[in-house]
């Protein structure tokens, strides 16, 4: 117990000679340092509200303003056209107060009104060219005279120096698409999906919404988007994620991996000591602002609003719907090992511990031979099973008491680690089932040793590999994705280890030791969690995973083709579907609509007429020719679908509130109903890579696999793609097996097929024969 008497900051006892009082200047020490960091984050956090709030302009700008009004008052002119003169006839002033100064009172605030004035008049004007979306349907590399003054006049407005929420005030409401629009695209998306049958009964639900109930409900639509930032964000969150009552594993949780042929060190407290101090540098440039908004084309700005609850969030389970519950600053992160949890300060005396200090604390929780409390090893299944019994067990047993603070220790932390004993990776004679073997551990692992309700989870294995496991409703995976690969970044490019894979720095012989947590689990909770446990257990063995790398060519051939990367391997999945099946489904790629305020996602439905147009010419032996031509066509009206969605003309988010409204109001639409029970037997994902942060051509080594996620439809696939380099494209699909009709490895294998007939059909004249150099399954690599 001499860490917790190192805790204590006074100790007093009293005697016959009167009070014995005892301060630990340590501890008083840390609590100044402490008091001092926090005052320093909200100094900054002041200072960046202010930055943010005046963007475009600058504080500075106000000086200008006012130096400005008076230069020209100076000259005997009159500036504000007698304003002036009117504010300080209703000057509140003293008596004491001269003419003179009442003038120049009265001139600042005249200054400050016109400041404030020109900010809200450039915000505007930002606002409105940031509404113009042509740029994004013009053929790439070649810009119109209209889109080259618009991004001139952006930059313009744009000032300098943004921070990461600068934009955030200056950006777009998502637009409220019209009904008859979206059902005329809707029912263009589902025609090779329907027989002439079918197709004619969907049309005449169609056609009865939109002349009756649909304007009702696009009405109350239209007037949320008038008073809410994003019309479809609140309501996406809430029913598509947080209401859901099944599990979140697999079901909704995602993972990222890491490089696929470097271990930078074989050592898991130094692979954890390099990158959890990555994270929390990370953290602190959020915290600044000082992480630069994403731009397309170097100009125009993206929403930021997700990063904001990136760490120290945790999702709170609720009988009727869970929570996202979100807290400042932790100075510490909760650590799973063998059914045990601990909390570790990474913190002391207002200091970040260095890299070397969190391995040394990471090890000394690897060394400790504490057993578990009695029940708490499978404690973590809670999180992984259905919702409802872990949000009435949580009440139960977890809402007072040593549980209680036990518990909010986890949930508060800056994110959750897990010290995995197993070893993952590319590696052994079968790195293909290896590679399945690391995506599944990464997705539900034991289905106990992650908590799934944070916001994200990172997995360290016993030889140095590590992953990271997210949670899908306060984010989408690509701010997931631009912390992890910034962690992995820093922590070769940057960090580093010495010759021996350690971390580099000294150790504080001072660190207290991890906290181990305490549980009292009554046998009544242990059943329950024995109960959750099986329910995930289940869902973990029924799920059948497949990750390859496919190296035979990438975006470069792909690109010499004059063809989109994105369309060329949405069709071949859509060729390789049809071969396997026999038929067409309907098909679910993500797209972005962070391009108006708040946006997350839409819905690119790949499988068109065009695309199975083509499909089924390629089978039925047609000539190249008219192959070519098809394939031509279903290419465009893919990447025409694709900016639609994000320009706000997709179909499927208007389609879901639409729905929700209906609900609202107590009434049935027949068309809303059956759309929205249609199930997605494809789920489509494109992983984006930050190439500026990795030097992919003199070092080719350091790639990261991408990550993936779980089936959406029981008789369906998960299908994640990150488009690597010139010469790769890596694959994760994942499908049921539960389900006769789904195999992951079986369509792997016609993805591939059909990839290479693509190919060979766009460029018969070239030789595809030139395969890239293989690189070896695993390279160990102490920097």
């Amino acid at each position: 117990m001499a860490e917790a008497h190192q805790a204590v900051a006074f100790q007093f006892t009293v005697t016959s000679e009167g009070i014995d009082l005892q301060l630990s200047h340590q501890a008083l020490t840390e609590i100044y340092l402490s008091g001092v960091r926090s005052w320093k984050k909200r100094i900054i956090r002041l200072k960046n509200s202010v930055m943010t709030g005046v963007y475009p302009s600058s504080p500075s700008s106000w000086l200008f303003v006012v130096i400005a009004v008076l230069a020209t008052m100076y000259t005997r002119s009159d500036p504000s056209m007698g304003l002036i003169a009117k504010i300080q006839e209703h000057l509140p002033v003293s008596q004491s107060m001269s003419t003179q100064c009442q003038a120049l009172v009265s001139a600042v605030v005249f200054s400050t009104m016109l400041w404030l004035l020109l900010i809200l008049t450039m915000r505007l004007c930002l606002k409105q060219l940031l509404s113009y979306h042509r740029w994004m349907f013009e053929q790439h590399g070649k810009m119109s005279n209209t889109t080259k003054v618009w991004v001139a006049l952006v930059r313009i407005f744009s000032g300098r120096k943004p921070l990461l929420y600068s934009y955030q005030g200056s950006l777009p409401n998502l637009p409220v698409p019209a009904i008859k629009d979206t059902v005329k695209r809707y029912l263009e998306s589902v025609r090779p999906l329907m027989d002439d049958q079918k197709y004619e009964r969907m049309t005449q639900l169609a056609a009865e919404f939109e002349s009756s109930l649909g304007n009702r409900l696009q009405w109350y639509l239209k007037l949320k988007a008038l008073w809410a930032s994003n019309y479809v964000s609140d309501w996406w969150e809430q029913y598509v994620y947080l209401r859901g009552r099944g599990p979140i594993m697999v079901n909704s949780n995602y993972y990222g991996m890491d490089f696929l042929h470097v271990t930078p060190t074989p050592i898991q407290a130094a692979r954890a000591g390099n990158t959890i101090h990555g994270f929390f540098l990370y953290r602190r440039k959020l915290n600044k602002e000082e992480l630069q908004p994403l731009l397309m084309r170097s100009a125009v700005p993206c929403c930021s609003y997700q990063f904001e609850r990136m760490f120290d969030t945790c999702r709170i389970p609720g009988t009727l719907t869970d929570t996202v519950q979100h807290w400042q600053d932790s100075d510490y992160v909760a650590v799973y090992h063998r059914g045990r949890y601990f909390r570790l300060k990474v913190y002391q005396a207002g200091r970040l511990l260095c890299p070397r200090e969190i391995e040394f604390q990471i090890q000394r929780i690897l060394d400790d031979p504490s057993p578990p409390c009695q029940g708490e090893v499978y404690l973590g299944a809670m999180t992984a099973g259905d919702r409802i019994p872990w949000a009435n067990t949580r009440t139960k047993y977890f809402s007072s008491g040593v549980n209680k603070r036990s518990l909010d220790c986890i949930e508060k932390a800056a994110f959750f680690v897990t010290l995995d004993d197993d070893e993952q990776g590319m590696m052994g004679e079968d790195p293909v089932a290896s590679l399945d073997r690391y995506a599944k551990s990464l997705l539900h692992g034991k289905c106990y040793d992650r908590w799934f309700d944070k916001s994200f989870s990172v997995v360290y294995f016993k030889n140095g590999k590590t992953g990271v496991n997210g949670e899908h409703s306060w984010a989408d995976a690509p701010v997931l994705a631009h912390l992890w690969e910034s962690t992995l970044a820093t922590d070769v490019f940057q960090l580093g280890y010495n010759a021996e894979g350690h971390c580099k720095g000294d150790i504080d012989s001072s660190l207290l030791r991890p906290q181990k947590l305490e549980w009292e689990i009554p046998p009544e909770c242990e059943e329950q969690i024995t109960k959750s446990l099986e329910v995930a257990q289940a869902l973990a063995d029924d799920l059948d995973f497949h990750v390859f790398v496919f190296r035979d060519f990438g975006k470069g051939k792909i690109k010499k083709c004059k063809v989109s990367p994105d369309a060329f391997i949405q069709i071949a999945l859509q060729l390789a579907y049809y071969r396997y099946r026999g038929t067409f489904c309907l098909t679910y790629e993500a797209s972005m609509t962070r391009l108006f305020r708040e946006g997350r996602t839409e819905t690119v439905r790949s499988c068109t007429n065009e695309t199975s147009a083509f499909v089924r010419a390629l089978e039925g032996g047609e000539a190249a020719d008219v192959c070519r031509r098809l394939f031509r066509a279903a290419s465009e009206k893919h990447q025409h679908l694709y900016r639609m969605a994000m320009t706000g003309g997709g179909i499927d988010r208007h389609l879901f509130c639409l729905y929700v409204v209906s609900k609202y109001l107590g009434v049935e639409s027949p068309f809303l109903k059956e759309v929205l029970s249609e199930p997605w037997r494809l789920s489509t994902s494109q992983t984006a890579m930050q190439v500026q942060m990795f030097d992919l051509v003199n070092h080719p080594e350091y790639i990261s696999c991408g990550g993936g996620f779980g089936p959406v439809a029981d008789d369906g696939y998960g299908v994640s793609y990150s488009i690597c380099g010139e010469n790769r494209i890596n694959f994760h699909l994942s499908c049921k097996h539960s389900c006769p009709d789904t195999d992951a490895h079986e369509f792997g294998a016609e993805i591939q097929k059909a990839l290479h007939d693509l190919l060979k059909l766009l460029s018969p004249h070239q030789n595809e024969s030139n395969k890239t150099e293989e690189k070896p399954s695993e390279v160990k690599k102490d920097l």
